[in-house]
């Protein structure tokens, strides 16, 4: 998405008079360069309107981000999240060596890795991409913890929106709804016809018979390709994401990212919408977003700050996704009702999955016996 370039203020009245000054003034040394840095740190702040907001927590860990959220000044909450919250459902991740996605695409004869969520490959070769559905189809899997302590956010007002690189609808089958969702990649929720004169609509149950019949899905009017509503690189993202971070990103309290590598554009960019003073919780079992060099230098930019001495408001715990929302629970008084909640939803989603094999192998039989003639 892109922004309009702020126009250049007045600064003549602040510039430095460096020309007059002596070649025999290095004896100033240190602090001369000090004064220099200030200025340009100054400078850019005004011009480009970045400079460092109020610091909000108290102290730059998981205790100051608890202590924030338990003092009521906390109201609005934003999540991004990427593959890194489902790895403990069994849904791998894209980049992890070894384990990740695409290190693991070989069997499917792929130019590079990226080809089967490109646009143009699909429409030509479609086959890879639906044996890979058939293996990571919604509906076989599990919200992990992290999912649920998103929905408990949901449950105790605080949850403004979840923003999503995901496509496994796990947000929504842990309770968030299309209101508390914004999922940026799209979604197997529903499917169109890749054609731009027909555009046919198809529900995610017919998707998925057509996927698991091992069919290519084609269009029943026009015969063209079918293709979940998933981003592929080289499609827009759905307008609702742009309309919505403007709406909502001003407003964000504290903006919470977990398992993403923050490296997809332009979501990755989204943790500089927040105003200046907006603590950022990065939960991860890496440091990413952190902030370019010549930003980082002059100690400012959307990037995240942990470690510089001009860090003040993000925060980076380390860990799983879901050892991490576990622990932030526990320092807010959460841990028993999110272990209870999650407890009982998957309890639901099993007695509901077995409920269901029940009825299919009962089908089955029924349609075996009609068939033998008995």
């Amino acid at each position: 998405m892109s922004e309009e370039d702020p126009k250049r203020p007045e600064v003549e009245a602040d510039k430095l008079d460096l020309e007059g000054q002596s070649e025999d003034s290095s004896d100033e040394g240190g602090a001369s360069g000090d004064t220099e840095m200030d200025f340009l740190r100054s400078l850019f702040s005004r011009t480009l309107g970045l400079s460092p907001g109020e610091k909000v927590l108290d102290e730059l860990t998981l205790d100051g981000v608890a202590r924030y959220i338990k003092s009521g000044k906390c109201k609005s909450i934003i999540c991004m999240v990427g593959a890194g919250i489902s790895t403990s459902a069994g849904i791998p991740d894209f980049r992890s060596p070894g384990t990740g996605l695409y290190a693991n695409l070989q069997k499917y004869n792929l130019p590079h890795p990226e080809a089967i969520f490109q646009i143009d490959y699909f429409k030509k070769h479609p086959e890879p991409f639906f044996a890979l559905a058939r293996e990571l189809y919604p509906g076989q899997f599990k919200p992990t913890v992290c999912h649920y302590f998103m929905k408990l956010l949901k449950d105790k007002g605080l949850l403004q929106r979840c923003y999503s690189q995901n496509i496994d609808t796990l947000e929504r089958v842990a309770g968030l709804e299309g209101g508390d969702l914004i999922e940026a990649h799209g979604t197997f929720h529903t499917s169109h016809c890749v054609s731009f004169l027909c555009r046919k609509e198809f529900s995610m149950d017919w998707m998925k018979d057509k996927i698991f019949s091992e069919d290519i899905p084609k269009c029943d009017t026009c015969g063209n390709l079918v293709k979940p509503d998933i981003v592929f690189f080289g499609e827009n993202l759905p307008a609702r994401f742009f309309t919505s971070v403007q709406a909502d990103f001003p407003h964000c309290d504290l903006l919470i990212i977990m398992g993403t590598s923050l490296q997809v554009q332009p979501f990755a960019s989204l943790v500089s919408k927040v105003t200046n003073s907006c603590p950022r919780l990065l939960i991860n079992m890496e440091k990413t977003g952190q902030s370019e060099f010549g930003m980082g230098l002059f100690g400012f930019g959307g990037g995240m700050d942990f470690d510089s001495d001009k860090a003040y408001r993000d925060v980076a715990h380390i860990s799983s996704c879901d050892d991490g929302c576990m622990a932030l629970a526990g320092l807010l008084g959460w841990k028993a009702e999110l272990e209870e909640m999650v407890k009982l939803e998957h309890g639901l989603i099993d007695s509901k999955d077995s409920k269901k094999k029940e009825k299919e192998a009962k089908q089955s039989s029924e349609s075996t016996g009609v068939d033998t003639g008995k």
